[in-house]
């Protein structure tokens, strides 16, 4: 990310604005939700003018009203309204390209604040708060690792999760999940669904698992 000047502190105040603007006025399905979720995260890199691969965590933490802190945790993260600012909280115990994963899964619940009831309705196989929790899984992998610099990399021939993983500065894990997500790999068998995470109204615990690519909307 380059340097920001002066003059585009108008633009890093609005981001967030900018961003929760592009949820539609009415209730969406999940597809819809995810479809969200993905222009939420590449016009968040066009706001910050990410140029390369890997999203640095500075493009998150020296937004305005943001604050980013490292705690001993029982989960991966959390965030929540101080009454001045928003503040994400990352377990320091967890390797460094998970916290950053988690910086943005938090961010996205905070993108998704005022917005919840319109987002996610429920269904038969998730309820709001799981479908909450993979719409922000699915916004960190498309922030992360973008469909078009992803399929570039591709064309490249850097194929494995392990070249992806080091050129975007993400886990051979998140790599192999938005490999499936894009439709480069065969899908993941699907794992065990969660235990719900406790929340409320402004906070939010982040799940340990990744999205399915079943309900990718890439």
């Amino acid at each position: 990310m380059n340097k920001q000047s002066t003059t585009d502190e108008p633009m890093r105040r609005s981001t967030l604005t900018t961003l929760r603007r592009l949820v539609p006025n009415r209730n969406l399905t999940f597809s819809e939700a995810l479809r969200v979720a993905e222009l939420q995260a590449s016009r968040l890199r066009e706001l910050l003018d990410v140029r390369g691969e890997a999203l640095p965590e500075e493009a998150i933490s020296e937004l305005p009203r943001i604050r980013v802190v490292r705690r001993v945790l029982p989960t991966s993260g959390m965030s929540y309204w101080n009454g001045q600012e928003w503040v994400i909280a990352l377990n320091f115990r967890e390797p460094e390209a998970r916290q950053r994963f988690t910086l943005l899964h938090e961010y996205k619940h905070i993108l998704d604040h005022g917005s919840l009831e319109r987002l996610y309705t429920g269904s038969r196989s998730a309820d709001t708060a799981k479908q909450a929790e993979q719409a922000a899984d699915y916004f960190a992998g498309c922030a992360l690792m973008p469909k078009l610099l992803v399929k570039r990399a591709w064309g490249n021939r850097r194929q494995s999760p392990e070249a992806l993983a080091q050129l975007f500065d993400v886990s051979p894990r998140a790599a192999e999940v938005r490999l499936a997500q894009l439709g480069l790999t065969e899908p993941m068998a699907r794992c065990a669904p969660p235990a719900r995470s406790q929340r409320s109204a402004n906070r939010y615990f982040r799940l340990s698992t990744w999205p399915s690519p079943e309900w990718s909307a890439a």
